[in-house]
């Protein structure tokens, strides 16, 4: 009889109930009702960093696949809602168990499965499963609109324009409350007015990114915008004034509005909780103005309900004509390729043309000189359909010294071995770092239970979780460290079958699909450098290539 062992957690604390400990629990019920058990008999499922509020999760969706293939007899876990919280999954969920022959053992709450009384009990404590997330997300929707009333900043990544700082305020039995609220950064906001002043004149996102470039107008962090960067500006209801047009505007998409109709004075900026649904694994997206809640801030707003209403309508009819990142399925060398002169990377472009071959013929372009209209780079054309023939040519030389891939080979080993030292020195910082961490949070929930009640829940609430947040980051990285260095990659010395293995390779190459190409050139090519005349193939370990490429596009 073989068992898979499936656990859940939604933040990694590194203690209570743990990935780990709810591991070691079921190891231990098993061994208490079966003995001990070989390793081979027992699956381990873990989902780390995922809600039970639906089942869309990697691990889980590996062991229902694994019980769809019968590998295993029964399904452990330490509670119920480490399955889910959400009634129908659960349900289903048993269904399917059961059509499988499968058992399911709770080791929490000991239920039998096998008895109409036991499966009657595992629903009614997956409904109360359900119940408890459903009045826990309540009761963060009635945090966040009290903290909405207030109008605070609640951290993270200020917007462009703005800066966080810290305040405070003396409540009616005396006591000091200190928050953070956002105050103007006067050089970026005038970038920010004229992002909103150029989109409306142009209404187009590509046009002011143009604009941007040209004028070399650069981010908070010394890079140029783009106009995904310029879009999320643009749509940001922070720079908003809170005036009647605006209320009008949040009122009638049924947002949640803090503070009624007459805190809607004209000169403050808006504040907006709840815009965006946050999944893990799943990009970041905005939910619908339904669910925001919406006060107005302590910050000055930069632009009137009308404008910035007018903006969001421009957006929406852009919508259609949205960019599309342009696809070749035969250009080879995307995020290889780049620009000699400013260093972006370059891009292929289809034309309509054939080459003799019957091919269509497309060019690589640097995407600086695409986005500044040639003004910041006037880097030539490649013809693409040479540069990736010229650039193949180059890597199917290799297999003409098939001792090349194994000295490659060799020294990708020497490297391991020269850089566990270095990594042994990271892991010590990564894991002194999640030490302190820990101590911080459990600091802070200490600070949190004597706050309760007081404006100082969210941000330490918040805090908590930037920190959570940051050890599952640490984390990931001690776990990559941690694994085992493949340092017999290779024997002693070089065996025939190798070199056939490797000597066949041009011939092997020549057969690929676009795909496999693709993947063949990144085994070897870190990068590829076109100065417009030539480029430079830099190999992984080794110095630069030089290839000359004939008859290229001279476009400007």
């Amino acid at each position: 009889m073989k068992f898979a062992i499936y656990s859940r957690k939604s933040k990694f604390t590194g203690k209570g109930e743990s990935i780990e400990n709810q591991i070691d629990l079921c190891r231990q019920y098993l061994q208490s009702q079966y003995g001990d058990l070989p390793e081979s008999d027992l699956l381990i499922y873990e989902d780390e960093g995922f809600s039970g509020g639906n089942t869309d999760r990697p691990q889980f969706r590996e062991m229902m696949s694994d019980a769809r293939k019968r590998k295993f007899s029964a399904l452990i876990c330490y509670r119920l809602d480490r399955i889910s919280r959400n009634t129908g999954d659960f349900a289903k969920l048993i269904e399917e168990l059961k059509s499988l022959s499968i058992s399911f053992i709770s080791i929490r709450e000991h239920f039998d499965t096998e008895s109409p009384m036991g499966r009657a009990m595992m629903y009614i404590a997956s409904v109360f499963s359900q119940l408890e997330r459903e009045t826990t997300a309540e009761r963060i929707r009635d945090n966040m609109q009290e903290l909405a009333k207030t109008g605070r900043w609640l951290g993270g990544t200020t917007p462009t324009g703005y800066r966080s700082r810290p305040a405070e305020r003396k409540t009616a039995d005396g006591k000091i409350h200190r928050f953070y609220q956002l105050a103007v950064q006067p050089d970026e906001m005038e970038t920010v007015k004229l992002i909103f002043q150029k989109f409306i004149e142009t209404n187009s996102l590509t046009k002011v990114e143009t604009f941007l470039i040209q004028n070399n107008i650069l981010s908070k962090r010394g890079k140029h915008y783009s106009r995904f960067t310029i879009k999320f500006i643009l749509k940001n209801p922070v720079y908003l004034i809170a005036d009647q047009d605006a209320y009008r505007y949040f009122a009638d998409s049924g947002a949640i509005l803090c503070g009624g109709k007459r805190t809607f004075d004209g000169r403050h900026g808006i504040m907006a909780y709840n815009k965006t649904l946050q999944q893990h694994g799943k990009t970041i997206r905005e939910q619908d103005k339904a669910n925001w809640i919406v006060a107005v801030g302590k910050h000055p707003g930069i632009l009137p309900g009308r404008d910035w209403i007018r903006v969001q309508e421009m957006l929406n009819q852009n919508k259609s004509k949205s960019y599309r990142k342009p696809k070749s399925n035969a250009a080879l060398l995307s995020g290889l390729l780049r620009c000699g002169n400013c260093g972006s990377y370059m891009r292929p472009k289809l034309t309509k043309r054939k080459n003799a071959e019957g091919e269509l013929i497309y060019t690589y372009l640097c995407e600086l000189k695409e986005k500044s209209r040639g003004q910041n780079c006037s880097i030539q054309n490649a013809n693409g359909n040479l540069l990736d023939k010229a650039v193949c040519g180059e890597v199917k030389k290799l297999s003409d010294d098939p001792s090349f891939f194994i000295r490659r080979l060799r020294a990708c080993r020497q490297s391991l071995k020269g850089n566990g030292m270095k990594a042994g020195a990271e892991l010590s910082r990564l894991t002194r770092a999640v030490g302190e961490n820990e101590k911080a949070i459990a600091n802070l929930t200490a600070a949190l239970e004597t706050a309760q009640g007081t404006a100082a829940t969210g941000y330490i609430t918040n805090r908590i979780n930037e920190l959570d947040e940051k050890n599952i980051r640490l984390k990931t990285r001690i776990n990559e460290l941690n694994r085992p260095e493949p340092t017999q990659l290779l024997p002693g010395e070089p065996i025939p079958l190798i070199k056939n293995i490797f000597g066949s390779f041009s011939s092997a190459f020549d057969t690929m699909t676009a795909e496999e190409k693709r993947t063949a050139l990144r085994a070897f090519i870190d990068k590829i450098v076109w100065d417009g005349e030539n480029i430079n193939i830099y190999l992984f370990g080794s110095s630069a290539k030089t290839a000359s490429v004939p008859q290229c596009e001279n476009s400007k």
